[in-house]
């Protein structure tokens, strides 16, 4: 009778101590997944900021010799270029909420809302899926 005892307290704790190790595991490929689509949105939105900024200096330099062009001067076609970058810049400063961290926030809070959507399926397919094989039981 004791080695009955013995012997199922110990397979109790060796399925308790698989449990908790996959269950571990699991976490840790779910943070890995969240993590993986936040560097994902990360780095697309660096590279869409480069792009943007090597779009801009070459447009300055555009209009920098476009106007150096028409007024025979370089230095007030820069010029002319370098203040519409400042007033740009400023504009920028002046409406950053709107322009820059309103929408930034949105997207993430619409990336982080589409994970917890995809999770809450995830569990009602699983709810239903032991529903069915207790039905058919």
């Amino acid at each position: 009778m004791e080695d009955n005892f013995s012997n199922y307290f110990s397979e109790t704790g060796k399925v308790a101590r698989n449990y908790l190790e996959t269950r571990l595991d699991l976490i840790k490929l779910q943070a890995a997944g969240k993590l993986s689509k936040a560097l994902g949105l990360f780095f697309s939105l660096i590279m869409a900021f480069l792009l943007f900024f090597f779009v801009i200096v070459f447009l300055g330099m555009v209009v920098g010799f476009w106007i150096g062009e028409m007024t025979d001067s370089f230095a007030i076609g820069f010029s002319c270029a370098a203040g519409f970058f400042v007033l740009l810049f400023v504009i920028l400063i002046l409406f950053r909420k709107s322009i820059i961290q309103r929408p930034l926030a949105n997207m993430l809070a619409a990336e982080l809302v589409e994970e917890i959507e995809e999770m809450e399926e995830r569990r009602e397919e699983r709810r239903e899926e032991k529903r069915e094989e207790k039905a058919a039981e």
